[in-house]
């Protein structure tokens, strides 16, 4: 069985969340994926997202593309998830390309091209704009 993980916020989930989760279970038998901590969030985007952790957490457990979702709660740390959670690939958008290069001692990594013209951060502008 051959365990691939990802990791995102999924906050206002889209179209582009699906398709790169859909695209990165196509790379093994498993699908994990680290759903960003609010804390986590705030951090790295200096905003809260929208939706809070639990409930973007169930979002990404309820797919069907998904066979497990966990909190991550620090960059720093793949690594450690990726040995804790067995898993064979990472797979990450490619606004990350080369950044988790230093991985491939323990995994493939795998970098997919986003899905074009749509972001969360575009939508919220959107909708503030409005």
């Amino acid at each position: 069985m051959k365990n691939v993980i990802t990791f995102g916020t999924f906050d206002v989930f889209h179209f582009g969340h699906a398709r790169i989760l859909e695209r990165a279970k196509e790379h093994g038998d498993r699908l994990i994926v680290g759903v960003s901590t609010d804390n986590l969030n705030l951090k790295k985007k200096s905003r809260r997202p929208l939706y809070k952790q639990n409930e973007r957490l169930h979002i990404i457990n309820s797919l069907k593309s998904v066979d497990m979702a966990f909190y991550e709660e620090s960059l720093e740390m793949k690594r450690e998830y990726i040995i804790q959670h067995n898993a064979h690939t990472l797979v990450m958008g490619d606004d990350w390309k080369g950044k988790f290069d230093h991985l491939n001692d323990i995994c493939d990594v795998v970098y997919l091209e986003r899905t074009p013209s749509i972001s969360t951060t575009e939508i919220i502008e959107i909708i503030r704009s409005q």
